[in-house]
């Protein structure tokens, strides 16, 4: 059933697959540029966003850090999108080309909220943007499956735990019989893991996670 009035369209069905073909067919019909804010408890918003990442229309994506490595993420980015995360994402919403806002339906209804009013509209982008300018960027360049994001690898480890202790890079690369330039590679790929913003950031994120627990023991 579709529900029209005005610069709102409210589209309740029974299926949910119904639901995510009226959203897939909305971004199908984007022409220029797609908003993904996504809390990470929503996976249809993120199963429809991925499938419809296409060239000639801009992708950007907020998920929280808590889906940083996920496998569907890293999926996204390699198609194209621009993926970043924050440490909390407030709601789920797309916006398509600045004129229409998607937002999960209220209550039990199953079914999307479709939104043309300018004021809804600038309201969501100007939240989307305020988290954006903060949110770390997802590079996909050498980014972890997920079945191996759980840890990290012994060289890693090892590295993590020097620089978090005070280690330079030329000391650790000394330490580790490896080149600076290799150790500034792993440590910009431990840092777009943990969607850390420095180094020691990372850091306290590697501890809290366990992946250092063996050494700071």
């Amino acid at each position: 059933m579709s529900v029209q009035t005005g610069g709102l369209s409210l589209v309740v069905g029974s299926e949910p697959a119904r639901d995510r073909a009226g959203l897939a067919e909305l971004l199908a019909a984007a022409t220029s540029e797609v908003l993904v804010m996504s809390t990470g408890t929503d996976s249809a918003f993120r199963r429809i966003a991925l499938a419809n990442v296409r060239p000639g229309v801009r992708y950007k994506v907020l998920f929280p850090d808590s889906e940083r490595m996920s496998g569907a993420l890293n999926r996204m980015s390699r198609a194209g999108a621009e993926v970043r995360t924050d440490a909390e994402v407030p709601m789920d919403a797309l916006v398509i080309d600045r004129t229409s806002v998607v937002l999960p339906a209220d209550g039990r209804q199953t079914g999307s909220a479709v939104f043309r009013l300018p004021g809804v509209v600038t309201a969501t982008v100007g939240l989307f943007e305020r988290i954006w300018q903060a949110a770390a960027p997802l590079v996909p360049l050498d980014l972890a499956e997920p079945e191996d994001a759980s840890m990290l690898t012994c060289r890693e480890r090892e590295l993590l735990t020097l620089l978090f202790s005070g280690t330079t890079d030329e000391s650790a690369a000394a330490r580790l019989g490896i080149s600076v330039r290799t150790v500034r590679r792993m440590v910009a790929d431990i840092m777009n893991r943990l969607g850390a913003r420095s180094r020691f950031q990372a850091g306290a994120k590697a501890v809290d996670r366990g992946w250092l627990m063996a050494k700071a023991g």
